[in-house]
This record gives C-alpha cells, structure tokens and sequence, in this order.
C-alpha cells in the first residue's frame, strides 16, 4: 500500500524520488564503443602498402583504412565489475596476430571482485589493457594520432590476474600481475614459466602523475630460456590550463643465451608536449629515440642494429564533443639504411597520416 501511495504522489509532483531511490533503478550496464578511420603516406611508397614492421599501429600506407573499432559493454554493480569489448581494424589485425583466430577479435575481457570492505582493493581477472607506459590503442586519449615506437614495441594488452589497491585519497595506485607473458593471451608453446607485473602510480596533486612499471618474464621455451627485465617511467605533467608536458623512458634487459650473466639492453627516451590554444584545437610535438643495437625487440640484421630517434608535429581539431580529426607529420632518422625508399635502402622514413575518430 506504501509503495502505491508513493507512486501516486509522485505522478501528481507532490514529491520527488531520492537519489538512493533513483540509483537502484540505474542499469550496471555501460555501452560504448570508438572508430577511428585513417589515411597515412608514406614517401618510402613501399609496393606492398605495409609500413616498417616496428610500427603496428596507423601502418597501412596508400589506403583509407580502420585503425579500430571498439564495441564496449562495461558491468558495475555493488563488489562486482566487468569489461567486454570486440574490435576489429589494422590495430588488432597486426597486434594481436599470434593469438588464436577466436581471440584476435577480443579487446577486453575481465571480471572484477572488490575483496575488501573497508578499503579500495581489487582483484580482476581476464585479458586487460597492459599496465605499461602512458599510451593506448585509443587515439583520442593520446597527445598523437600515431603511436610513439616505445608504445607500439611494448604491451598494449595482457592476460592473467591483477591485485589492485588504490588509497582512499585517490594519490596512490598500487597493483601485482600474474601474466601469461610479454602482450600474450596464449602462451608459447614449451614455455611454463610464469611472468609478472607491477605497478605504482602517484597523483601528488591534480596536476602531476607519476608512474613506475615493471614487467618480468620469459619469451622463449623453457629449454631456450632467457629471462626478460622491464622498467616503463613516465610523469605527465599540467603546466598550465593549455600546456601539458609527458615525459617518459623504457628500459629493458634479456639474458644473452640460457643461464647467462651477460644481457642485452635496450631504451627509449620520449618527450610530448601538448597545447591546446582554444577549446576545439590541439596542437602537439614529439621526441624520441629507441635504442636496441641487439635487436632484442626490434631486429634489423644490421652492424648497429635499431638506433633510431625520431620527430612528429600533430594538429587535431575537435568537430564536436565526441569527433576528431587529427592530422600528423612525423619523421624517422636511423643510424643504419634500415627504411626503403623506392625500393632502396634507405636510413630516412618520412609519412604523413591523417584521421578520423568518433567516440560514443
């Protein structure tokens, strides 16, 4: 009888539902999803429209193209949480090539549980967005329409289980992982040895964040086995309501051969500064340089290997809220003649790349 008198007094406008009320009625369902549409060329003109094999992102040369399209449904409800996305584009197609066929579609796949009462600790399990570096497969959260060789040469995704533990002034995020390995959903065949993560976020004020990372792990079969070490930092910095500045440095050392006290290193300075001069245009710079003369993550089969640094001037401007065109000039200068141009080698890689994003 209660619930029909409320219901009656609320048609009439004599009273209001409460917001505790109104919240048990909200759906935990939250759907979203992102396409970005690119167009990229390359001065090389390689005859096959595939750019440098480092660059998995944006890297079809000559052809309007789909970096990626994500469908999202996102569940939160009480202690419990969930991700589910599919994808498709030249994003997934070269990043997760060696997954199984069922697998290289899968964005996201995680299933949450908050494990304490009093404190903001979780455990999720699944396949998740890496925890390394400050870059993702989602253009529009990125200062560049085209990703950094640091970012495109690390992580994107991961699969296995993370602990999770953010303080209850929101300054410090603290998580473990258990990984099937580097950017792995299936393992490598002979290999049973665990891999681990971690990470440490600090937000000392708004303005600030400061992040460590760390990835441990073999990529080889156990009877081959060479331990991999791993350190992604990054600070991203807001200096004034327009200017914003992210610096970050990779750095990462592989045993030799199996058993080995010898290791080969490799390392990755960057610098991105963002301005935004109004509130629809959004200007940025890069600066960078991955050096892995072992080719230990990028092999050239050349005398000095991958020495490679790097510059690009980006222009975005927002139609709307939710679209973005973008359009970059980026240029790659390498010690060695690594690159083609009209089928020659080459120590130069010039393109431009254009795109359209639209998020919902």
């Amino acid at each position: 009888m209660k619930k029909i008198i409320v219901t009656a007094l609320i048609a009439f406008g004599i009273t209001t539902v409460s917001a505790q009320e109104t919240e048990k009625t909200q759906s935990p369902f939250t759907f979203s999803g992102y396409i970005e549409t690119y167009y990229s060329y390359d001065f090389g003109e390689p005859d096959n429209h595939v750019r440098p094999g480092f660059i998995y992102s944006h890297n079809k040369h000559n052809e309007i193209n789909l970096n990626l399209g994500l469908a999202k449904v996102n569940y939160v409800k009480d202690n419990v949480r969930g991700n589910f996305a599919l994808m498709a584009g030249t994003y997934a197609e070269y990043n997760l090539a060696a997954e199984q066929d069922l697998l290289k579609n899968v964005y996201e796949a995680n299933v949450g549980v908050k494990i304490s009462k009093n404190y903001n600790l979780w455990i999720d399990a699944g396949i998740m967005p890496s925890h390394i570096g400050f870059e993702s497969a989602i253009g529009k959260d990125c200062a560049t329409l085209t990703r950094s060789i640091l970012a495109d040469n690390s992580p994107y995704y991961e699969a296995g289980v993370k602990i999770g533990f953010t303080s209850k002034n929101e300054k410090w995020y603290l998580a473990a992982m258990y990984l099937n390995g580097w950017q792995r959903i299936q393992k490598i065949d002979g290999n049973q040895t665990p891999a681990f993560g971690t990470q440490v976020t600090y937000k000392p004020t708004a303005k600030t964040t400061l992040n460590w990372s760390t990835y441990v792990g073999n990529e080889q079969p156990d009877n081959l086995k060479k331990w991999r070490y791993f350190n992604n930092f990054y600070g991203q910095f807001k200096v004034s309501e327009k200017t914003s500045l992210t610096a970050g440095f990779d750095i990462g050392a592989q045993q030799k051969v199996t058993e080995s006290e010898e290791y080969d290193v490799w390392f990755s300075p960057i610098l991105i500064a963002q301005y935004k001069p109004t509130s629809k245009i959004q200007l940025a710079a890069r600066g960078e340089y991955y050096g892995d003369e072992k080719g230990v993550i990028i092999a050239t089969g050349t005398p000095n290997g991958f020495k490679t640094y790097g510059f690009s001037a980006n222009f975005d401007y927002l139609t709307t809220d939710n679209v973005m065109f973008r359009i970059e000039a980026r240029t790659l200068n390498s010690k060695d003649e690594i690159f083609l141009k009209d089928n020659l080698p080459s120590n130069q890689n010039v393109f431009l790349t254009t795109s359209l994003a639209i998020s919902f």
